[in-house]
């Protein structure tokens, strides 16, 4: 959506949800998209059988969000696997494409850790992707953009990389004239470190990062294919809309969405401080300790990130809450379509017309990004073609 309203034409789609047998986000996409040129099947059977079909058109632009769970700052160090993950891996479905059809520009977003991935090897993934682009012509810019930073009523931080041909005008080893940073403006940024990445993808794989406690990749960078530039920046912020800016009223809020009196003390216990007494499978005693979450949300703030577990009545630390009169309530599934920019009920229907349930619906804005932080992206991308 957020690249249609930007001027460009879709050409090709796939969704396909492994863990599930109803497809429930493939059918949302067809009620709103249609059917014509979406695909519904993993991509690594449609990659497979590219070489000898145009099932997947050659085109300008190729867009992919590959999935972030082994990123995921949800996950802990020790179990976030980063490529080798049974997720992380269709980042090579991503790669196959862009070598056959060979757009002339990719645009990738991620969470922000795919830039320290995986905790072994302090960035060995985004090398392994940067050197691998690479190798099939690409230059590369990426970006740490947090949308509440630039006016939208959500924080939500994800990297963009932005890779294209030579020779896009845009490609600037100085920060204040990189394309995303022309886009999303920059207050001030650090020193510019710059080291050699020529190896090969093997080699980096094997490689890079062991020992390192920190990333070399900061938030913004680029690559020239042989060398990488890159610096902390600080972003030209904007006075951000606020959660409180896109609530219904509350006499159209559906009864299912307050929370019982009974059931605040859970809410209050997951969200407050606490350390635990926790003991391993090897009989190993541990504390387990989190810090306070602010409780209930501030409405005079952006809300804080979205995430798939958001939907269901369980009290749950992660979801929002917030206080309305003097009654407590979670977000209604219309409240996070407008954080995230859609129109009000975008996910409230499958293809055949019958409602989706509540919670699959969060769980698609979980997924989902800021529709105008792509937006602005995508049409400064196409002033680089005009």
């Amino acid at each position: 959506m957020a690249l249609e309203k930007a001027g460009w034409a879709h050409g090709w789609s796939n969704q396909w949800e492994p863990s599930t047998k109803a497809q429930h986000a493939s059918s949302c996409y067809i009620r709103n998209f249609g059917s014509d040129n979406h695909s519904c099947e993993d991509i690594a059977e449609v990659v497979q059988r590219m070489r000898d079909t145009k099932e997947i058109p050659v085109a300008d632009l190729l867009v992919g969000g590959f999935p972030c769970q082994d990123y995921s700052v949800a996950k802990s160090l020790s179990s976030a696997r980063g490529l080798e993950g049974k997720k992380g891996v269709l980042w090579w479905e991503i790669l196959k494409i862009a070598e056959y059809r060979k757009p002339k520009v990719i645009l990738l977003e991620n969470v922000d850790r795919l830039l320290s991935s995986p905790s072994g090897q302090r960035g060995r993934d985004f090398a392994v992707m940067l050197r691998t682009l690479a190798d099939l012509g690409y230059f590369v810019e990426w970006r740490v953009i947090n949308s509440a930073d630039y006016g939208f009523p959500q924080r939500r931080k994800r990297v963009f990389v932005f890779a294209h041909k030579k020779p896009l005008k845009s490609f600037e080893t100085n920060p204040n004239r990189a394309l995303i940073n022309s886009t999303f403006k920059i207050l001030s940024h650090g020193p510019i470190a710059d080291f050699k990445l020529h190896e090969d993808a093997s080699q980096i794989s094997s490689k890079f990062g062991i020992d390192a406690k920190q990333s070399h990749f900061h938030n913004w960078g680029v690559f020239d294919g042989k060398t990488v530039f890159t610096a902390k920046v600080e972003p030209k912020t904007k006075s951000p809309s606020t959660l409180g800016e896109v609530l219904i009223p509350s006499n159209q809020v559906p009864k299912e969405f307050w929370v019982d009196k009974d059931e605040l003390s859970q809410w209050e216990f997951l969200k407050g401080s606490k350390s635990l007494e926790r003991t391993t499978r090897e009989g190993f005693t541990y504390n387990y300790s989190e810090g306070k979450m602010t409780y209930p949300d501030a409405l005079d703030k952006p809300s804080r990130t979205i995430l798939t577990g958001e939907g269901g009545k369980t009290p749950s630390r992660f979801k929002h809450i917030i206080a309305s009169g003097k009654r407590m309530r979670r977000l209604t599934p219309i409240e996070l379509e407008r954080l995230s920019g859609f129109p009000d009920d975008w996910t409230k229907f499958g293809d055949d017309g019958i409602a989706l349930p509540d919670a699959r619906r969060a769980f698609f804005i979980g997924n989902a990004l800021v529709v105008g932080v792509v937006e602005r992206l995508g049409k400064q991308i196409l002033r680089e073609f005009s």
